[in-house]
């Protein structure tokens, strides 16, 4: 444990304290100093470089010293057509953190980003939009929200993580995709199908790489969206959270026109949903997730609006 926690500093007193343990890459590491409705924090985020053990193991050294976990590069729920899905492996990864609440950001993913399609509206008139999601189960609401404004969607969830060129055209479509396969998935190993580690900075081209050159808009996680990137995305909007100045020097490199966070940066970065869930569970004072409404009343509280930056 103290080769594990090799450098680390507790907050400062009066902060709250916020850390995200990913599975990803040790790279975009962050610690941030901010201040949220008048309570100062400090946000880290540590990467694992896709090991389980160290993470598990830095889950079980700060528990209790932390005000809230954040859990990155993995889902612990996924969220589909109001149905809540848990990740057997990854259950069994947090499972040492028992004093300090672990959150994934599928909560907050389900109304921040719902929420912020709505927002967007006036800006892209999601109707004239042709929109790819490389990965839709995962952001059921985004998927919904793009739907109920009557985007031409592609939902890439067949095409790029079962490499079979079968887009899903329609919401209904995603719906019947979601109820067969979330069961039979959520027990196997989410390296299987999300890239962790050293995955995160590799790229695969495959028969999706037309859907890109179709759309106006990429849509959803960000590392989804670089891993079957091609090389040329000129012109494209891409619609995302998390993200670094490496991320942002990677789609200025590939004439990327337009970048729109769906989380706001704190600091020099934007945090993942799993971070600011985090952050309104320790505002809040519970040991638990928040509800939707909760949630969306602290990001009504604190001003969150899309970022959206021309390239």
């Amino acid at each position: 444990m103290t080769d594990i926690l090799h450098g680390w500093q507790p907050a400062p007193a009066g902060h709250k304290h916020v850390v995200s343990v990913s599975l990803g890459s040790s790279a975009r590491n962050a610690r941030e100093s901010v201040t949220v409705l008048g309570q100062p924090f400090i946000i880290e985020r540590l990467g694992t470089d896709g090991d389980p053990k160290k993470m598990a193991a830095l889950f079980q050294a700060l528990d209790g010293r932390v005000d809230a976990f954040g859990l990155g590069g993995a889902d612990l729920y996924v969220i589909a057509d109001d149905r809540r899905y848990t990740f057997r492996n990854v259950r069994a990864l947090v499972k040492h953190a028992v004093k300090t609440p672990v959150l994934d950001g599928s909560g907050l993913k389900n109304t921040l980003e719902r929420d912020a399609i709505a927002q967007l509206d006036p800006v892209l008139n999601w109707r004239t939009q042709k929109v790819l999601m490389v990965s839709a189960v995962d952001r059921f609401g985004m998927a919904e929200a793009l739907a109920q404004h009557h985007a031409d969607v592609v939902y890439g969830d067949i095409v790029f993580g079962l490499n079979l060129d079968r887009p899903l055209r329609s919401i209904g479509s995603l719906r019947r995709v979601a109820k067969l396969v979330l069961p039979v998935i959520t027990q196997l190993p989410q390296d299987w199908f999300y890239p962790t580690g050293a995955k995160q900075e590799s790229s695969v081209q495959g028969s999706g790489t037309k859907y890109y050159a179709w759309a106006d808009v990429i849509a959803g996680d960000t590392h989804y969206a670089k891993r079957y990137a091609p090389q040329d995305l000129t012109g494209k909007t891409i619609l995302t959270q998390t993200i670094t100045a490496a991320d942002r020097d990677w789609m200025k490199a590939r004439g990327v026109k337009r970048l729109i966070t769906t989380t706001p940066r704190m600091g020099s970065r934007n945090f993942a949903t799993n971070v600011l869930e985090a952050m309104f569970v320790a505002l809040s004072g519970k040991r638990e997730a928040l509800t939707g409404p909760e949630y969306l009343e602290f990001i009504r509280q604190v001003g969150f609006r899309p970022e959206v930056n021309e390239l």
